[in-house]
């Protein structure tokens, strides 16, 4: 029955003078998403109404499945359209509309009309009034309630008419690529990814990079990680996902420094290298999935400690979280069963029995002085093996 959607937004609806750039945003982002689904779709987009059009036969779930992915949409209404024949054919239609959705018609009920042509020969509160009149004369089981009514009867009056009365909660958030881009530390764990999908549902487009350590991390944590990517990308987009081989730089330091501060001066380097590739790449700031307290290096005074490595802006959106609110979104966003998966990345195999959690910022620089014969050597052969994997969601 249903062959459009009416697609609301929330927050675009504040932005003022630059709104139509988000709206733009939107529009790509909704086409993308309809690329997934079978069918063909048309959308239009007109004094701030998005609408999804069907041009073929198409499948309803898969649609609004693909539909919830994308950042931007708060709700996702099916409507009914119907062209404008004078009142009567509209309350005919609202009629059969109710009939043919609400079986147990013991129902309260509002009718709530938008008027957008202004040319109608009704205005919206006659609108509201007819049409409630002609349920009730069809329907006399159901009651009006215009405080709270078990179900919102909409209509929008345009070039066409369009009947919803279902909301279905979309992910609300600004779309991807209307606020800049970043590189996000992706590991095989629960939290990076997640960091990713929320800095991403802030309109951020994400790129990612994953430190490999052959051969003490397979080619099955690998395999992890760019299907960890592959499932942030069905929210965020393509992710360029660049992989690094850091082994000799993790042995090195390894070698030279003391063993309590294995896990800092290794993620300092981590994120010296992502800066690196995220400047090369136009990108904005670094991601993390770090939350404060959570492991050793995760302590406020290790964070600070890792920080000052960075000229770049760190965001960090796990920070607040405990492990189960972490562990739910991971869930929800379909990333959970991947990221624990048994296998290992670098940053496990090499952690040390008693890690340092209050680190001194002038210990550890002095201590990474041990590095100075090779480790610049190191870096840039590290960043001469970046591959780099452009990772997209495809249909199951």
């Amino acid at each position: 029955m249903f062959t459009a959607f009416l697609i609301k937004y929330a927050e675009i609806g504040v932005k003022g003078k630059n709104r139509y750039l988000f709206e733009e945003a939107l529009v790509r982002q909704i086409k993308y998403a309809l690329k997934r689904c079978e069918g063909e779709f048309k959308v239009t987009w007109r004094d701030g109404r998005i609408y999804v059009h069907a041009l073929s036969e198409f499948d309803y779930e898969e649609t609004v499945d693909n539909l919830k992915t994308v950042f931007g949409i708060s709700s996702i209404c099916p409507v009914v359209q119907t062209q404008d024949e004078g009142f009567e054919k509209l309350a005919r239609d609202l009629v059969n509309y109710v009939d043919r959705h609400y079986e147990d018609k013991n129902l309260t009920f509002k009718v709530h009309t938008r008027r957008a042509r202004k040319n109608y020969p009704m205005n919206s509160m006659e609108v509201n009034r007819e049409l409630g009149g002609a349920v009730l004369d069809a329907f006399p089981q159901m009651s009006v309630d215009v405080h709270t009514p078990q179900v919102m009867l909409n209509v929008e009056i345009r070039e066409k008419i369009y009947i919803y009365s279902t909301e279905i909660p979309g992910p609300g958030g600004m779309p991807v690529g209307s606020n800049g881009k970043a590189m996000l530390l992706l590991s095989g764990g629960i939290d990076s990814p997640v960091a990713g999908y929320m800095i991403a549902r802030r309109g951020v487009k994400i790129d990612a990079v994953y430190f490999h350590a052959p051969p003490y991390t397979s080619d099955r944590a690998r395999d992890k990680v760019i299907d960890l990517a592959r499932r942030v990308s069905r929210y965020a987009g393509p992710v360029y996902l660049h992989v690094i081989n850091f082994t000799d730089i993790q042995l090195y330091i390894y070698e030279k420094c003391p063993h309590e501060e294995l896990t800092i001066i290794m993620r300092r380097y981590m994120m010296r290298i992502a800066e690196r590739i995220a400047v090369e790449n136009e990108c904005l700031g670094l991601i993390t999935g770090e939350s404060i307290g959570q492991v050793a290096s995760q302590t406020v005074q290790s964070l600070a400690v890792t920080n000052e490595v960075c000229s770049l802006p760190v965001f960090r959106p796990l920070i607040g979280f405990d492990k189960m609110e972490i562990v739910e979104l991971s869930e929800r966003i379909g990333t959970y069963e991947t990221s624990i998966l048994p296998y290992e990345d670098c940053c496990t195999i090499f952690v040390a029995e008693h890690p340092v959690t209050k680190p001194s910022l002038k210990i550890i620089r002095r201590h990474e002085q041990n590095l100075e014969e090779k480790i610049n050597t190191l870096v840039q052969k590290a960043l001469d093996t970046d591959e780099m994997i452009i990772v997209r969601w495809d249909r199951p």
